[in-house]
């Protein structure tokens, strides 16, 4: 333990603490723009300077460790006086249009004017123009950077994708793809994780706003609206609820007053899913010991970042990843075929709009493989964020509204569809139907819940013995089925490793491109309260919890579907509407340190 004093207050910290990190954990408040939790420590914005007595100049609390005797003062007229020179820098240097920002009065850099005291600034505004995009999901504008280099850290340090990094040096310093290339052009994943950390508003999502509400004041488009499990824990934050409560039935009344004509739950085909999905994986079990024709380990499809992640990264094992849409899209091809018959409604005058907790979303529904009947799936997506906005643009007092319900045939859902939502929650809602298809026994765990595969470790891995199976599924009698569960592409890396060294133990692998899964989305709210991804978790295992109907495979919604029109799982209708392929992509890092081009058919 060290022993050092923050203002005149004796502290006891671990040893490699810094000493914004002492002071925080002793209830003394230290500014910063450009810490992250653990992973970003550049001290480059140096709000959080303070006097170290015998130093000789200020130091930045974030990058300096406390040491055993060490006397700090956070507070001094010194200190401010810095503080306010630095911040007032910052804004000489910044797209000063607070009041037009989307980030208006959620802005970190905001905020920090008003705690500093500061009202205007010394210093004339003559900010560098810097390069801005938007691409199908994320907009960057360059000019509202404050060069704090948090998305530098959350790409590269928990991602692991490395797109963005600093480029050149002093007054030409730019956060960037390399050589200014577009981000369109590289391997980015459009997970939005930068959109989540940006303090300020030179990361966010793609506005899809403005084309959903020209489809809602077109008396001759036909409105539908689906709603992802995740979402359902977390808008309530943007009205002033605890994270992890759910609202549900305050955000389909939501969306009805807003003027959709129906109002879909994506959990009804997260429960679609579950049967494709789990048909696929015995289908290839059997042909594993059976006929030898190994496609395992297989590989789930939800995450459009995680699959595009493959594309680029492990093109030669995209034959391992489960055919199946993600169930928003399944739901969207569905609304345009089954349901459109179902209401005598002509197809091309619907348009879809999906409600995601994911920016890599918009990215999907621009995907030429998902199109059926020459349609896309689905037409927008609005992230969390996105719809809590248009709410407030609505006059919508969501606080108030009452209890809404879901439209049929297309809204009823399983608990096990409620844990789409977090990571380990797809694999825990195929074993609850995998097992019991294969015994004709329930899940034996229990509340049917697989500790072992929940929670937020960046790998985990569980094991089921199968005994006594139906005849027709003898020949797994005695085999121990071996899964894994992976949240964040970094950590999919490290499997799809193993997958590529022959050494993978595994015959399913749930896989999410964002930490924690869905519920921490980069289009979902912003959080600075660590226990929140957690909170969210409880949210969505509470929905689980309290539902009568917890297996996907009794839904009787879903079994007249297949009745009615897809007539079996994994039939010719089902994998012309449910299923998808994958596309092999160039790998844009490879190709800048070697300088070469890739084959057409690659990139």
């Amino acid at each position: 333990m060290i022993n050092l004093t923050i203002n005149n207050k004796q502290v006891y910290v671990e040893d490699n603490t810094t000493i914004i990190e002492a002071a925080r954990l002793n209830g003394i408040n230290i500014p910063s723009l450009c810490k992250l939790n653990e992973v970003c420590n550049f001290g480059t914005c140096r709000m959080c300077v303070v006097e170290v007595e015998k130093a000789k100049t200020l130091q930045a609390a974030c990058v300096t460790m406390a040491q055993e005797g060490m006397i700090v003062k956070t507070n001094t007229e010194k200190v401010q006086k810095m503080r306010k020179v630095l911040y007032e820098l910052l804004l000489s240097d910044h797209k000063q249009q607070c009041l037009s920002c989307s980030r208006n009065l959620t802005c970190e850099l905001q905020a920090l004017g008003k705690t500093l005291g500061i009202t205007e600034s010394r210093f004339n505004n003559t900010k560098s123009h810097r390069k801005s995009e938007t691409t199908v999901s994320i907009t960057r504008d360059m000019d509202k950077c404050i060069l704090c280099r948090r998305c530098i850290s959350v790409c590269n340090e928990i991602q692991g994708v490395g797109i963005l990094n600093a480029q050149n040096r002093g007054f030409d310093t730019v956060i960037s793809v390399a050589q200014q290339m577009n981000m369109a052009d590289t391997d980015c994943i459009y997970c939005g994780q930068c959109t989540l950390v940006c303090p300020v508003d030179a990361l966010k999502e793609t506005d899809a706003i403005s084309i959903v509400k020209q489809a809602l004041s077109n008396p001759d488009i036909h409105t539908v609206v689906q709603v992802a499990p995740a979402v359902r824990v977390a808008i309530g934050e943007e009205f002033g609820y605890p994270a992890g409560t759910v609202v549900t039935g305050k955000l389909f009344s939501a969306l009805r007053d807003i003027g959709f004509d129906d109002v879909f739950d994506t959990n009804f085909a997260a429960d679609l899913t579950i049967i494709e999905e789990g048909t696929e994986f015995l289908g290839r079990l059997e042909n594993a010991m059976i006929n030898d024709q190994n496609l395992l380990p297989m590989v789930t499809s939800c995450s459009p970042g995680w699959i595009k992640y493959c594309e680029h990264n492990f093109p030669q094992y995209l034959h391992l990843l489960s055919t199946c849409k993600s169930p928003h899209m399944m739901l969207g091809a569905l609304v345009k075929s089954y349901y459109a018959q179902k209401i005598n409604v002509d197809p091309k005058k619907m348009f879809v709009v999906s409600i995601m907790p994911c920016t890599a979303k918009k990215f999907e529904i621009s995907r030429d493989e998902l199109v059926s009947d020459d349609m896309p799936n689905v037409d927008a997506v609005l992230t969390t964020r996105e719809l809590a906005a248009l709410i407030k643009e609505s006059g919508i007092e969501f606080t108030m509204l009452s209890e809404g319900d879901v439209d049929n045939p297309l809204g009823f859902s399983s608990g096990a569809a409620d844990i789409f939502g977090v990571t380990g929650g797809v694999m825990e809602a195929a074993l609850r139907t995998a097992y019991e298809l294969i015994t004709a026994r329930e899940f034996p765990f229990e509340q049917l819940r697989l500790k072992s595969i929940e929670g937020f470790a960046p790998i985990k891995e569980a094991e089921i013995m199968i005994n006594d199976p139906l005849p027709a599924y003898s020949y797994l009698e005695g085999q121990t089925l071996r899964i894994a569960v992976a949240s964040g592409v970094k950590n999919a890396e490290i499997l799809m490793k193993q997958v590529a060294e022959g050494t993978s133990p595994y015959h399913f692998i749930e896989i999410m491109g964002c930490p924690g899964g869905c519920i921490n989305g980069g289009g979902q709210p912003r959080w600075k309260d660590p226990l929140t991804p957690q909170k969210r978790l409880e949210g969505l295992f509470a929905e689980d919890n309290r539902k009568s109907i917890r297996k996907s495979h009794q839904n009787d919604f879903v079994n007249e579907l297949y009745e009615a029109f897809l007539t079996s799982p994994n039939s010719h209708v089902a994998h012309h509407y449910l299923h998808t392929h994958y596309v092999k992509r160039g790998k844009f890092n490879e190709y800048l340190n070697n300088f070469i081009d890739f084959p057409d058919d690659t990139i």
